[in-house]
């Protein structure tokens, strides 16, 4: 448990560089490149809107059926379903940003790559953590794990065989998954940083995120 909490306190942050970097310095002005500037930037608006959107359902989700658990008996976390399905969903969503980096060219896909592999390590190490203390067994942990992760790799794979053999409108996918980028970075691990490193002007987080860009 320390071990995985020192690993995200430290990885998430250099994630935040990496995701924000690999959506301002490669995506949108590929992005741009692919197609129209304002077409990319209205899809990246509306990325960081979706995924905002999609956040404040599974919050209402997860309040109303505590709501639900506190009202019966039953044993079961009501938690732990929705971090299977939210997990889930956004191993698929980072699956179709790799098909789209590699859509564009190779050296996009492997930078896309490594940003969310940057992010999903610390994180998915987390969830582990999280379902173990939430009373489910550590074999059906890996089970849960490993089928979350492998739709990252059926989204990758169906997302690429589409762009190979139509025509999608890379500008709009591309600032779609820009959107994704900065939203993650911007709502869910600099927050963090903020609030762990309160009293002091900048301290390894903020060192982690600047080398995370770099």
């Amino acid at each position: 448990k320390s071990w995985a909490e020192k690993l995200a306190t430290y990885a998430t942050p250099f994630a935040a560089g990496a995701l924000l970097a690999a959506a301002f310095i490669d995506l949108l002005p590929e992005a741009a490149h692919q197609g129209n500037v304002d077409t990319a930037l209205y899809a990246t608006l509306g990325g960081i809107l979706v995924f905002f959107m999609l956040e404040r359902f599974l919050r209402w989700f997860h309040h109303h059926h505590e709501h639900e658990h506190a009202q019966n008996s039953s044993k079961s976390d009501p938690r732990v379903p929705l971090i299977i399905v939210g997990d889930t969903v956004h191993n698929f969503i980072d699956g179709i940003a790799i098909a789209a980096g590699f859509l564009v060219d190779p050296a996009t896909g492997i930078i896309v790559t490594l940003a969310v592999a940057a992010h999903e390590i610390p994180q998915e190490i987390g969830d582990f953590g999280l379902l173990l203390s939430k009373g489910v067994a550590r074999k059906n942990v890996i089970v849960i794990n490993v089928l979350s992760a492998l739709a990252t790799t059926v989204a990758a794979v169906v997302f690429f065989t589409i762009g190979q053999s139509h025509t999608i409108p890379m500008d709009v996918v591309l600032g779609i998954v820009a959107g994704f980028f900065i939203y993650v970075a911007v709502s869910d691990i600099i927050p963090s940083i903020h609030k762990s490193e309160d009293k002091v002007i900048a301290g390894p987080q903020t060192l982690l995120l600047l080398i995370g860009v770099f």
